[in-house]
């Protein structure tokens, strides 16, 4: 791949050229390639994968019409050499939270116990819930960003006289909806 700074003829170029080259603009570069070529029917797998890059593209679209999320995102930039605001929300559209830890060592049963969760994501966790099942019936509820941005709280809000044999689980969303979901049982 080559890399063209400050030409006169070839800055802001964009777009194929008979058939073989490709040029397109990243930060303040040119680039050009060589022009894709397909031989075969795509596979299955894929036209999954185009079909969910083309959601990518239009979840990046609608995110950059929005000031409030496109700042968001063009914080995450790493200046003109880094990706663009746009190319972190089609990263993001592709990733999903990941739930590092559930700690159930403050739960005991009791009204007011903390379940604390650990939640990680390469852009923004946007919700954490809870959800507390047995024989008696189910508690749900969201947990509470902490002050670290890692660290989210469940606080119960209903007795459990038997916690032994409850289902915890727990779901993370990010910014586009993508959910991870955990259980555990006590």
């Amino acid at each position: 791949m080559a890399h063209v700074k400050k030409n006169l003829i070839t800055k802001g170029l964009s777009g194929i050229l008979g058939g073989t080259l490709v040029f397109r603009n990243v930060g303040e570069k040119t680039v050009v390639t060589v022009a894709p070529t397909t031989t075969k029917e795509a596979s299955p797998a894929q036209k999954n994968h185009r079909e969910k890059f083309q959601q990518a593209v239009f979840y990046a679209k609608a995110q950059m019409a929005d000031p409030v999320t496109k700042a968001e995102y063009e914080s995450h930039t790493e200046g003109a050499e880094g990706p663009s605001a746009y190319n972190i929300a089609v990263a993001d559209f592709f990733s999903a939270p990941d739930i590092v830890e559930i700690d159930l060592s403050q739960y005991l049963g009791k009204r007011g116990d903390t379940i604390r969760i650990r939640v990680t994501d390469d852009f923004k966790v946007k919700s954490v819930s809870v959800e507390i099942s047995n024989d008696k019936g189910t508690e749900k509820g969201n947990a509470v960003m902490q002050d670290n941005k890692l660290d989210w709280v469940y606080t119960t809000t209903e007795d459990n006289a038997s916690a032994v044999g409850n289902k915890i689980v727990v779901k993370a969303y990010d910014m586009p909806g993508n959910e991870t979901k955990e259980e555990k049982t006590l």
